[in-house]
């Protein structure tokens, strides 16, 4: 099972909020506006700052016109002082306040809002640790479509963690994430039709998804498709792309996992002709190359 990951919040750029893309600078009439104190013109300002368009990045000039938006229940506003709080930018770092402003967000309907204050549930930060409350504001966060939220509470759910262990219902939940593209969702969808867990047993369903996890470089789903394509297990057996996969795996992954790659795929070199271990070389380059950060 790949786990929940590490609750981690960024301040959210303006793609995920159109109205903010539309500012090139600050101008006057925005900034005399949001003066004046209209709540959308001072969340806006306050983005402007957070995220250095149109003006010097400012997280402390951020967290007091977002703080001026947020006490006019400016539900935008009200999640990004709870990220600043949480994160401790431009404000003394305080779970505590970023559950506060998370939970007033959240209930407005904030999805982004709804996730971070499970997650703060989930991992006892600011809030008493709590799987049910967790699972709570993940499903209201899931209804919204939330693909990060959908992913958590499959996991919930496969573990019976705040709800009672139900694999079909993180079938459903792993589903609606790995459709979004969520690839800790997708590898673990294949692995519960590979073990048969909520699902019918179906190894090929289960290559497909750990297929969508692998070309996103998540590295587990990397080392199960190169063992499914060496066994021929859910997929025609090709050792070349047996190799491919388990050498991605092996440059992705760290420590004992690592090194249980490199055996796998050491292994399956072994088996291969010096053009065909040439080729699948050559494409474990390519791969790498295209993906470098």
């Amino acid at each position: 099972m790949q786990c929940r990951r590490l609750f981690s919040i960024s301040v959210l750029v303006a793609a995920l909020f159109p109205a903010c893309a539309q500012i090139s600078k600050i101008d006057p009439t925005l900034l005399g506006r949001a003066t004046a104190g209209e709540a959308q013109s001072q969340y806006l300002v306050g983005m402007a700052y957070a995220t250095g368009k149109g003006v010097a990045l400012d997280d402390t000039q951020a967290a007091a016109w977002f703080q001026k938006a947020a006490d006019q229940g400016q539900k935008q506003a009200e999640y990004q002082l709870g990220v600043l709080f949480h994160t401790g930018q431009g404000l003394p770092q305080d779970d505590a306040q970023a559950a506060d402003w998370f939970r007033r967000a959240g209930d407005q309907g904030v999805a982004a809002a709804q996730l971070a204050l499970g997650q703060l549930y989930d991992h006892g930060q600011g809030v008493p640790q709590s799987y049910p409350k967790a699972a709570e504001w993940y499903a209201k966060a899931a209804a919204l479509g939330n693909d990060e939220a959908q992913y958590n509470l499959g996991t919930l759910n496969e573990r019976g963690l705040g709800v009672p262990q139900d694999f079909t219902q993180a079938a459903f939940y792993y589903r609606k994430a790995a459709a979004q593209g969520n690839s800790g969702a997708q590898f673990n969808l294949g692995l519960l039709y590979d073990n048969g867990q909520g699902v019918e047993q179906d190894y090929a369903q289960a290559a497909i998804w750990y297929n969508k996890a692998a070309e996103q470089g998540l590295a587990r789903a990397q080392y199960n498709l190169g063992s499914m394509f060496a066994s021929g297990q859910g997929v025609p057996r090709d050792l070349g792309e047996a190799y491919y996969w388990l050498a991605l795996a092996a440059n992705n992954w760290i420590g004992e996992r690592q090194q249980q790659a490199i055996r796998a795929r050491d292994n399956v070199a072994s088996h291969l002709t010096p053009a065909q271990l040439f080729q699948a070389q050559s494409r474990v380059t390519k791969w790498m190359a295209a993906h470098r950060p």
